[in-house]
């Protein structure tokens, strides 16, 4: 996808972290935006920062977790804009816990925002993109947790290898298909954004989790301290996708030592190798 200006982005997870700067970064781009997110106040605090004309941009308070909401946001951005150019499936949230200590109630919470939104975001789009003749591009947000296996954020990591299949398996359909749409998958590691603090949008029917303890207590202290001390920025985030999606390129890793976890990951299943303990 060469040309985003004047085409319209729908972009998840908007109202702050990766997702608000995806969002400044297409408005910069002079694309028009739809822009969802739960905490839709903070959405409108946002969009004011954009400095965008109100015939450019749409907000709409979006539950990714339920497909209907996500129905609901193509409708939307299709009807309002008549077309979306680049879908960023974005939203997501996170939980600290060891494996054992997940409930049902956790697993449904991160897997519905984390997984099924980018099942749905593709459901919904994709098919009406595909009947674009200007084409365009999926951006799902996945993570380092979709290429490693991080203790203490199994559902998390389930999620986002899950993210990471989905989109390689796309990836090779749209191939196949020779379409006009693009996908790239970004992984991120640890930048300083809420995603620690996500419990504050936990949904009402997924009640409220447990307080951590133990092992438990000390994965989520840690989890805190590295999202804190992460030294790339959300905005660098942004600009990585956006050099991805105009050279086609599937994989955005910007944090680049991760290849070393990458490799051992993979050495350890080449070699039929017990997992190496990640530092």
């Amino acid at each position: 996808m060469k040309q985003f200006n004047g085409r319209t982005a729908v972009i998840t997870g908007a109202a702050s972290g990766i997702g608000l700067e995806l969002a400044r970064r297409a408005a910069a781009e002079g694309m028009n935006l739809v822009l969802a997110d739960i905490e839709y106040a903070r959405l409108e605090e946002a969009a004011a920062t954009l400095g965008l004309p109100a015939e450019r941009l749409l907000l709409q308070r979006t539950d990714v977790s339920r497909e209907a909401e996500i129905a609901a946001l193509a409708d939307a951005a299709f009807a309002r804009f008549g077309g979306v150019h680049l879908l960023c499936n974005n939203a997501g949230v996170g939980l600290t816990r060891v494996t054992w200590e997940h409930t049902t109630a956790d697993w449904n919470w991160v897997l519905g925002v984390d997984l099924f939104s980018v099942i749905h975001g593709v459901q919904h789009f994709v098919p009406r993109m595909l009947k674009q003749a200007e084409g365009g591009h999926v951006v799902n947000t996945a993570s380092a947790a979709g290429l490693t296996s991080t203790p203490g954020m199994a559902a998390y990591n389930v999620a986002k290898h899950g993210v990471v299949t989905l989109s390689e398996t796309m990836y090779h359909e749209l191939q196949a298909a020779k379409a006009t749409v693009g996908v790239s998958v970004l992984c991120p590691a640890w930048v300083p954004t809420g995603i620690h603090q996500s419990a504050r949008n936990r949904q009402q029917e997924f009640g409220q989790p447990k307080p951590a303890d133990g092992l438990s207590a000390a994965y989520e202290e840690r989890m805190g301290q590295a999202v804190k001390s992460g030294r790339l920025t959300a905005a660098d985030m942004a600009d990585e996708v956006f050099a991805a999606v105009q050279e086609g390129r599937f994989y955005v890793i910007p944090h680049r030592k991760l290849n070393n976890a990458i490799q051992l990951r993979m050495e350890d299943i080449m070699n039929l190798r017990n997992p190496t303990p990640l530092s």
